[in-house]
């Protein structure tokens, strides 16, 4: 499922949003990272497909195959769209950073159609960051964006991947190759004055007591602390909360040690 030939196409009320459709079993919706597309689980999806499970990889809109919006939009609502035309679920939602906290925002929004949250590197949408490495790479992205820097933009993008305290040296190159290529063919959708249609969802937190679903977060243990520290506080806020960790990774474990990241997800999944 990585050829833009086996995607399938839902049309949705603004534009086609493009999503991988592998197996059959029980429901998993891959929800992938920022900047990239479906292809970040390209370790994911034959796994849990052969262990059973139905797996639909989207591609965020604006991200990959995807349409741009052309008016106002949550991503929360998008999936919700998405399942309903599957007529499927309800379904066990798995994200990495943004994907984490689409997921979560749809528990949170259209509860009916979860039935579980894996959440790893986020926990809701509602996220300001405080730590200084953190931001300093933001502000980088931000100088680059600004000044249409493209190379600038997407060497401040793969710093988030070793984390703090490794250098992208410390990384596998295909690993890097992989989300190069995607952060550049999404950033080609798209041009520095555009307006941003997303509308942000408000009032989380207060509402994560009542997600009455199991949720596990994954964190590589390296990632930024407070990505850490928000994820276990999601898992120790809802009433079904767990918390694993992968190793020798930072804000991609699936793509790291996708053994490992699988064999956590695999485990959960099958306690349901």
């Amino acid at each position: 499922m990585n050829a833009a030939s086996d995607l399938r196409f839902f049309t949705s009320s603004d534009g086609e949003l493009a999503y991988g459709d592998a197996g059959a079993g029980d429901l998993v919706v891959l929800l992938h990272s920022g900047f990239v597309d479906h292809r970040v689980f390209e370790a994911q999806i034959p796994a849990l497909a052969s262990a059973g499970y139905r797996v639909i990889a989207p591609d965020v809109r604006g991200h990959g195959a995807s349409a741009n919006a052309t008016r106002p939009f949550r991503w929360a609502d998008d999936l919700a769209a998405l399942l309903r035309h599957l007529d499927a679920g309800p379904a066990a939602l798995v994200g990495v950073s943004m994907g984490g906290a689409i997921a979560t925002d749809t528990v949170l929004e259209h509860p009916e159609l979860v039935r579980a949250v894996v959440v790893s590197g986020a926990a809701t949408s509602e996220f300001e960051y405080t730590d200084p490495w953190v931001r300093q790479v933001q502000a980088e992205q931000a100088r680059a964006l600004g000044a249409s820097d493209v190379e600038g933009w997407v060497a401040a993008f793969l710093r988030f991947v070793p984390g703090e305290h490794r250098t992208l040296d410390d990384v596998d190159p295909a690993v890097l190759t992989r989300l190069r290529e995607m952060a550049l063919g999404t950033l080609a959708k798209h041009t520095p004055d555009e307006e941003n249609h997303h509308v942000p969802m408000t009032d989380t937190w207060s509402r994560v007591p009542k997600i009455d679903v199991p949720v596990l977060t994954v964190n590589g243990a390296l990632d930024a602390p407070d990505l850490i520290a928000e994820a276990e506080r999601l898992a120790r806020t809802v009433p079904d909360g767990r918390c694993a960790t992968v190793e020798g990774t930072a804000h991609y474990p699936n793509m790291e040690r996708p053994d490992a990241f699988n064999a956590i997800v695999t485990g959960f999944l099958g306690s349901l």
